[in-house]
């Protein structure tokens, strides 16, 4: 278990931050633990015959049996990132000794793989260029949607702690986190997985950071920068649905058929156009009844680019539930 104490100054430079890396990272996981991530297995079933084109000898070594990951391979993001390049300009910059470093850790049980047991500087280049072709044949294809989820959760979690404070906001991130007076966050990790360790964030904040790929929240901690806590993205696990569902009858009399069909949908953000295509109807149909859902706060809405994401909000949630 960690804990971290936080201060007035913790909570007020409490932020959220974003990367491609850390998604291109995590999405290993489903390919190597498929049955850890069930939601996930339509994207990798999908992506299945690209992927074995890859350097999946290295790719698939990047994971210890037990889970771990080499902590080089994750960097700690600047705040909002959004191009992959910049994640990996961070990554190539990381010290030969970091890279060996860490993955004697991560392989501290088990033999280390061959593919990682090499030069170090070496091993590291060969990595980010599998990382980019990764990116390019299973990742960039979905990452406007994977995009989209991880923009609907930073709107929704800023405005839990707006709306209801630290303890609103926490109290709802994961089950894994809990927020326990005075002014303390709780992260359980699995026994064994973990040393029990108290963190005194002392002014240094606190950076909250989605993931659609986490079953459960992980921390990073720097000793000089805030610590940071990843957590698994709000709606991932609609992502990857083909079918357009009914909702529920008590729903549908409540909203009417379309409308609750939407709200069901909208578990994952979607734009009106894509929302269109599912259902096989024009925008002009589905703009009337989104806007009538925002109206009587079933729904949040955010800009991404040119184009508009609705998601429910927690009404919206409840009415389904």
């Amino acid at each position: 278990m960690y804990e971290f104490r936080l201060g007035v100054q913790d909570l007020a430079e409490t932020s959220f931050g974003m990367s491609p890396l850390f998604e291109l990272v995590f999405s290993l996981r489903p390919r190597v633990f498929p049955a850890w991530h069930p939601e996930h297995l339509p994207w990798v079933r999908e992506t299945a015959a690209a992927y074995s084109r890859l350097d999946t000898e290295l790719l698939d070594a990047l994971h210890a049996p037990h889970g771990w990951l080499p902590d080089f391979l994750s960097p700690r993001p600047p705040g909002i990132v959004t191009d992959l390049a910049d994640d990996l300009a961070r990554l190539r910059d990381t010290p030969p000794e970091t890279v060996r470093h860490d993955i004697l850790i991560a392989y501290r049980h088990v033999p280390v793989p061959p593919v990682l047991s090499g030069d170090p500087a070496a091993v590291l280049d060969r990595i980010c260029t599998a990382f980019q072709a990764y990116w390019d044949a299973c990742i960039e294809p979905y990452w406007t949607r994977i995009h989209a989820v991880l923009e609907a959760d930073l709107v929704h979690r800023a405005r839990r702690l707006a709306l209801g404070g630290a303890a609103e906001l926490f109290g709802e991130l994961d089950g894994r986190v809990s927020w326990n007076h005075p002014g303390t966050v709780r992260l359980v990790i699995p026994s064994g997985l973990a040393p029990e360790r108290a963190v005194d964030v002392a002014g240094r904040g606190l950076t909250l950071v989605p993931c659609l790929f986490l079953r459960g929240a992980l921390t990073m901690i720097d000793e000089h920068g805030p610590p940071l806590i990843v957590y698994p993205a709000r709606g991932r696990g609609a992502i990857w649905e083909r079918t357009v569902p009914d909702g529920p009858r008590a729903l549908v009399g409540l909203v009417g058929a379309r409308r609750a069909r939407l709200l069901v949908m909208l578990a994952a953000p979607a734009s009106t156009t894509d929302l269109a295509r599912r259902l096989g109807v024009t925008p002009g149909a589905v703009s009337h009844h989104l806007a009538a859902l925002h109206a009587g706060g079933l729904l949040n809405r955010t800009r991404d680019g040119r184009s508009v994401l609705y998601m429910r909000s927690p009404l919206g949630d409840q009415l389904v539930r």
